[in-house]
């Protein structure tokens, strides 16, 4: 390679807000109840469980819901912590306690037949991170 050649720079990738439907957004919370109605802890859903939580993160993203931010916060932190090399169980686990409670607060201000979905959510939240801090 030439030394005074250029390096190449990969482009920026735009930040465009995304516009999700509501059908959208009943999918995706239909979709994770699914993934924690199985039992996560075996660790064979991982890919799909990191999948979920981008796309949890670009749905709140592009929400006008006030109070995502710490959910947001939380996600971020999820993903890291399973995604270490040295998984600190319990570090996990009050994650998603947080991940609960704060989903919780969402669900008792949701409209739209949203509650009693983002309530189970929360319970199951809550619930893993009590068997993972076992």
């Amino acid at each position: 390679m030439d030394s005074t050649a250029s390096t190449p720079q990969t482009p920026p990738t735009p930040t465009v807000p995304l516009d999700v439907t509501e059908q959208q957004k009943e999918v995706l919370l239909d979709d994770t109840l699914h993934l924690l109605d199985a039992d996560v802890t075996k660790g064979k859903d991982q890919q799909h469980g990191l999948a979920e939580i981008d796309r949890w993160e670009e749905v709140l993203r592009a929400s006008d819901h006030p109070g995502l931010a710490k959910i947001i916060q939380e996600l971020a932190a999820l993903r890291e912590q399973l995604t270490a090399s040295e998984r600190q169980t319990h570090d996990i686990a009050e994650t998603l306690a947080v991940l609960g409670a704060e989903t919780i607060k969402v669900a008792e201000e949701a409209s739209n037949n949203y509650t009693n979905p983002l309530k189970k959510l929360a319970k199951l939240l809550i619930q893993l991170g009590n068997t993972l801090s076992k």
